[in-house]
């Protein structure tokens, strides 16, 4: 089953994003590799692309996963968790309807 993780950010995150993004597109590319990333990217915090140093307020994957415990155990181990970007991470299973 598909599963949204849907993340906020700490205030002033940019510079802990930075420093453990590349450990964090690993594990996404991982998921890709196996065929279950359907999207992932973050939430700039000005209505662009490129953001600069106001940086991101958050991300959101949507992967397939076998269970809700394993997409929150999968979310928990995220690096972003550890460097501290994260304030809140919700997890919620996900039907996709579009597109076909």
């Amino acid at each position: 089953m598909l599963y949204t993780i849907i993340s906020e950010d700490v205030a002033d995150s940019l510079s802990k994003r930075l420093s453990a993004r590349p450990a964090h597109l690993a594990r996404l590319q991982m998921l890709q590799d196996a065929g279950r990333l359907v999207l992932a990217g973050p939430h700039p915090a000005l209505d662009t692309d490129n953001p600069g140093e106001a940086g991101f307020t958050g991300s959101l994957i949507v992967a397939e996963f076998d269970s809700l415990a394993a997409a929150q155990a999968w979310a928990g181990s995220d690096p972003y968790i550890d460097a501290g970007v994260y304030a809140k991470v919700t997890v919620k299973p996900f039907k996709k309807v579009f597109p076909q």
